[in-house]
């Protein structure tokens, strides 16, 4: 069977790829440090529906450089999957040295273990926040995203860069994805979606920001998951076109490749609580408060390279997505 390992397999992202990944046969191995950033017991509780023949896990934080090193001289991964991060916007204004710890010196262990294994291709998450002060819609890779809003935003940039510069030294294949706004069942508790869902059903109000002129591209965890699938089958080659003169940011005379991962789709934050009231049969009281510093008016994923390359196609409506959010919403909390 062929080895992967997905680091964050407890966290949304990671549990939903481990799954796929262990129906397409791989042998999964999943790492995760069970920090207590939110819920550890919604953790435990996506590990236990992992639980299975194919799929083994290790409790391990990232920036433990001796623990990486055994993790990847006991095993020899085909492919390597980072979803593990200090995630979060607002988190990062008042814990700045927990995404210097995950996300930066994290990934240099990651980068290293995959270097000296000889990992044939290392998919890593990036996010739509490097997009930062950019407001040319939609988004596209291939545009310069050197402002970052947040430190959040600036460790992922920073790790693209990293990723570049183990590609073009030591040949390892990389790709990059920036996530945009992914929502669904088993999903992390301090995003907007979920902090709505509970408030609206407990009868107390919700806080919508900048007075509720937001948008964003929301992308469901299946088509989140078949993408990701897609891009681990498809390790990157260096760009025979690339010019030194006209740089494209996006790719590489390395191997070495950064996608967008999104719906292709913008939706206002209100329609989005319009919707999620719909599903819930409850209106929500709203409290409207001003932009939050970190924060971006909008986001909305320009995936035309991926279309072309992967076949990535997002499928899932707001309204199909947010359904299905609320029906296992309430089952797993009763």
């Amino acid at each position: 069977m062929k080895k992967i390992l997905i680091t964050g397999a407890a966290g949304f992202i990671g549990s939903f790829l481990s799954k796929k990944l262990l129906g397409e046969g791989w042998q999964v191995v999943g790492i995760d440090n069970l920090n207590d950033y939110y819920d550890v017991g919604l953790k435990r509780a996506r590990l236990t529906w992992l639980a299975g023949a194919g799929f083994s896990f290790v409790e391990l934080d990232l920036a433990d450089r001796e623990g990486m090193e055994r993790l990847f001289a006991e095993h020899r991964f085909e492919a390597v999957v980072n979803l593990a991060a200090q995630a979060g916007v607002r988190y990062s204004l008042t814990n700045p040295h927990a995404y210097a710890s995950s996300n930066l010196v994290g990934f240099v262990n990651l980068l290293e273990g995959c270097r000296h294994t000889g990992v044939g291709h290392l998919v890593f998450a990036s996010s739509s926040s490097v997009y930062g002060g950019n407001t040319q819609m939609p988004f596209s890779v291939h545009d310069a995203v050197d402002h970052p809003v947040s430190l959040y935003a600036a460790t992922k940039k920073s790790n693209e860069m990293m990723a570049h510069a183990y590609s073009h030294l030591y040949g390892l294949r990389t790709t990059g994805l920036r996530f945009f706004t992914v929502y669904g069942p088993w999903g992390r508790p301090d995003m907007a979606y979920f902090l709505f869902t509970k408030a609206i059903l407990a009868g107390e109000p919700i806080t919508v920001f900048n007075n509720g002129e937001m948008a964003r591209d929301f992308t469901y965890i299946d088509d989140i998951v078949e993408g990701v699938s897609r891009v681990i089958a498809r390790p990157p080659a260096a760009n025979p076109g690339w010019d030194h003169r006209r740089p494209d940011v996006a790719s590489s005379w390395a191997p070495y490749r950064i996608y967008n991962i999104g719906n292709n789709r913008q939706e206002t934050l209100m329609h989005f609580i319009e919707v999620l009231e719909d599903c819930l049969g409850r209106k929500a009281v709203k409290r409207f408060l001003p932009m939050q510093d970190g924060d971006v008016q909008a986001t909305y994923a320009d995936i035309d390279d991926l279309i072309r390359d992967v076949g990535f196609q997002p499928s899932t409506s707001i309204e199909t997505g947010l359904h299905q959010f609320v029906q296992w919403y309430r089952g797993y909390y009763r």
